[in-house]
């Protein structure tokens, strides 16, 4: 499909100059963008590969100077990165999954599907789950039985969904993505050499190593609206209570939650992050990539904690965290400087013992 410049700025609510008729097959990047293309070029350092392709017409920046730059049509936005959000979504020419149900879904008699449902080649929608109207089911996905799925839901192909999970509206999984699989919950018969080791930090005394015993997992997995989970994301059910993620929370590839994990709204778990059981994450938290959380802490409102942090214990509201174990960001990067200063220091020293040498060896002489 196309737009207009003029079409693409009205949807978006944004100003566009020169000849808004123009029309645009699909977005791309200055030096590659061609005569049908919106080239995006939103700040000076990207303006300057426009000259490289063919786009007359471009998404800017406010006062950007687009004739100079050769256009003959702009978008102009604010903020232009923000901007990008509804403009994908405008362009996006989706999976090409069918409407309808597919003829290989299986589908049990007590499911209940609202309207405009699409399900599907393989998948499977089991006893007494509910999809509200307007979801797409993808290829080979699997919702389990008695669970539920607010309206608009959007599942990549190879997701599964398990018994009894309660997701709300507007839900979005990558492929691949486990929602509502059995919590990581093992017990020894007496107290075992791992507890042992955590009260007394590293004497194990005389316990022996022992055959690990099931818990099994009884609760299940309840989401808020506007969630999404990236692929191969794991969620696990809680061992009673369920495992919870708060409204507008993002989780990305890899991410997983241990069982009775409960994520506030608006969070951002990037890449990789894996979170231990127990653990409660405030609202408006972002973990960067491979951020490890211990099991059984606390982590307040409005963290950040940068890539590769491992956080062991409990985090106040508003911290910013780096490092192994987790310190506040500005001590962590200290210590990061005086750690490379460490050689330069070593060679200092021992120059300073060796003047000091000689001048002992001149006062004997």
């Amino acid at each position: 499909m196309t737009y207009t410049i003029q079409q693409i700025a009205d949807a978006l609510g944004l100003p566009a100059v020169g000849d808004t008729s123009i029309s645009i097959a699909k977005l791309a990047e200055p030096a590659d963008a061609g005569p049908d293309d919106l080239a995006l070029a939103m700040s000076p350092k990207y303006a300057q590969s426009l000259s490289d392709g063919s786009a007359r017409a471009a998404m800017l920046w406010p006062d950007a100077d687009w004739q100079e730059m050769g256009l003959k049509a702009a978008i102009l936005p604010d903020r232009p990165r923000f901007a990008m959000s509804g403009l994908t979504r405008m362009m996006d020419p989706g999976q090409g999954f069918g409407a309808g149900i597919h003829p290989s879904a299986v589908i049990d008699e007590t499911a209940e599907l609202a309207e405009h449902v699409s399900v599907g080649p393989l998948a499977i929608v089991a006893a007494g789950a509910k999809i509200g109207a307007g979801s797409v089911i993808g290829p080979q996905c699997y919702i389990g039985t008695d669970a539920v799925l607010g309206k608009n839901a959007y599942l990549r192909d190879h997701v599964s969904i398990g018994a009894r999970v309660r997701i709300g509206d507007d839900f979005i999984a990558q492929p691949g993505a486990r929602i509502g699989g059995d919590g990581f919950s093992f017990v020894t018969a007496e107290p075992s050499t791992v507890e042992q080791t955590r009260k007394t930090l590293g004497d194990r005394g005389d316990t022996k190593a022992q055959q690990w015993t099931r818990i099994h997992t009884l609760g299940s997995v309840t989401i808020g609206d506007d969630v999404e989970c990236g692929m191969n994301c794991t969620v696990d059910s809680g061992t009673i209570r369920n495992t919870a993620i708060g409204d507008g929370s993002k989780l990305d590839n890899l991410v997983h939650l241990g069982h009775n994990v409960v994520v506030g709204k608006n969070c951002l778990l990037c890449g990789q992050v894996g979170i231990a059981g127990s653990v409660t994450i405030g609202d408006n938290v972002v973990l960067g990539g491979q951020v490890g959380v211990s099991d059984n802490i606390t982590i307040g409102d409005g963290v950040i904690a940068g890539g590769g942090t491992k956080i062991l214990s409990n985090a106040p509201a508003g911290r910013s965290l780096l490092g192994y174990p987790a310190t506040e960001m500005g001590k962590q990067i200290e210590g990061y400087k005086a750690l490379r200063r460490l050689p330069r220091l070593l060679r200092d020293v021992a120059a300073l013992k060796s003047q000091m040498g000689t001048s002992k060896d001149s006062e004997t002489s």
